[in-house]
Parts: structure tokens; sequence; C-alpha cells
């Protein structure tokens, strides 16, 4: 059977996919644009590429978005794995108030979470300078910011991978011999493969494009490309600039579609019953 559409709720879809996407296209085509300033089309070129990488800045923003990006999903796909694996295996007295105490960092605004991530580190410089030890906000700050709301979004990840899956599986290894290490690696590792991976994409996907928490953690001395982006914008929107977010949104996309592809639920296969 099939279903009819009404014509204006055609209508009203695509005009809300085009308020939404139309800014990105008309952002990805003003990044060939031959004219440096203004908002006039003066033809085609890909000339503010290579004026993009050839900035010390931006290399300099990249080298420091990508390592913090690299060693923050590092650490939250460790502890937001577990997480995951703990909240799916274990039958928890307050498994709902933990599980929304994880869905917290996710619902907080990100300007909230930065300020209080912002006034703990105040704290701490605070407590550490009695005993004649001292830091700045810079790469290591910046680093366990993003590592705190990444760490929900991997652990959610993967327990919604395995939600699908009983513990049956694992007490069949062990029936059939296996040890416990044994029936994690060959069991339970394989089936949350999968959403350890599409975890860990989106937490690098999240830190590259984090602006609001890295700015307000970073310092005055240390930018990622985010920071650099807004700080360009302030005296003006060029086509390098342009470039530079196009990079990113098409980076960030790649990843989204990977993540995606890596936890959608496969079709079964028939058994050799039903062929």
């Amino acid at each position: 059977m099939t279903r009819r559409t009404h014509p204006l709720l055609s209508v009203w879809a695509w005009l809300t996919f085009a308020f939404l996407y139309l800014p990105i296209l008309v952002l990805i085509a003003f990044s060939f644009n031959d004219s440096k300033f203004g908002a006039t089309w003066a033809g085609f070129t890909t000339k503010w590429y290579g004026v993009l990488f050839a900035r010390e800045d931006v290399r300099a923003a990249l080298v420091n978005t990508l390592t913090v990006a690299a060693l923050s999903t590092l650490v939250s796909t460790a502890l937001g794995t577990l997480v995951g694996l703990g909240l799916w295996r274990y039958t928890l007295k307050y498994r709902t108030a933990l599980t929304a105490l994880l869905v917290l960092p996710i619902v907080i605004p990100d300007v909230v979470l930065g300020v209080m991530l912002l006034m703990f580190y105040a704290l701490l410089r605070g407590a550490l300078e009695r005993f004649g030890w001292t830091y700045e906000n810079g790469f290591w700050t910046v680093t366990l910011a993003h590592v705190t709301f990444q760490i929900s979004y991997v652990a959610l990840t993967v327990r919604s991978r395995l939600a699908g899956y009983g513990r049956e599986l694992e007490e069949a290894a062990h029936d059939l011999g296996a040890s416990s290490t044994q029936a994690f690696w060959k069991v339970t590792f394989p089936l949350a493969r999968p959403g350890i991976l599409a975890g860990a994409l989106l937490a690098f996907t999240l830190s590259l494009d984090d602006f609001v928490v890295t700015y307000l953690t970073s310092g005055s001395g240390f930018r990622t490309l985010p920071v650099l982006i807004y700080t360009a914008v302030r005296k003006g929107v060029t086509p390098d600039i342009n470039a530079l977010s196009t990079l990113l949104v098409l980076f960030t996309v790649g990843a989204l579609v990977v993540s995606y592809l890596l936890v959608r639920p496969r079709p079964a296969h028939p058994g050799p019953e039903s062929r």
C-alpha cells in the first residue's frame, strides 16, 4: 500500500531542508569565489585553498585541533566503552539514575558546561598554588574538557549497539569451554566493535567542531580551528575562511556518514531452512 502525501506538506518539507542546507551550499560556493571581499560573485577559483594552507596560524590551529581530538577521543572511547559495557552487562540498582547522569553532559547547554569547567579549573589552580604549583589553560584543559562530554556519547552509542543482545551468547560461549576473557574477545567485543568505532568517530567529530567549551577553557595562547574561525570572522568573512569552514563541514559530514553506516541495523541473512 502507498500513502499519498499532501502537496503542502511536501512543500513545507522542501522549504525546511532549504532553510537548513542552503547556507551550507552558499558557504561552499563562495569558498571558490575569486573576489576577496563582499558577497559578489567574481568568478571561479581554487586559490583560496592554497592561501589557506600557506597560513602559519591555520597550520598551528590544525595541529592543535587534531591533537586534542585524537587524544580526547582515545581517552573517552576507552572510558565510554567500559561505561557502556557496564550498563549493558550488569543489573545495577540505580541504573536509571546513572543513565540520567550520563545524559546530563549532552543536554546541558555548551556555555553552561564551559563556565562550569572554567570555574573548576580556577578552583583547581587556586588549590595547587598553595603547594607552589601552577598551570595555565591550554592544551590539557581543553582536552580534559572535551573528554567530559565525549564519554557520554561513546557510552550511549556502545550501549545502544549491545541493547539488542542478551547475555545468552556469552553464556553459550562459557558452555562451550571459553573462559571469561575468551568470551569477551570472541563474542562481546565483535558485537560491540561497530558501536565503539561509531562512538569514537562521533567523539572525534564533536571535538573538531566544538567552539564554546574550547573557547572558555583554552586560555589566550591556544587556538583550535573553530576558535580561529571565530576570531577571523570578527574582522570580516574572507574566502579563505569560507574554504576552512567548507573543509570542516565536509569532514564532519563524512565522519557522521561513516558512523551511521557502522551502527545501522543490518538485514538478517536467511538460515539454511528458509532457503
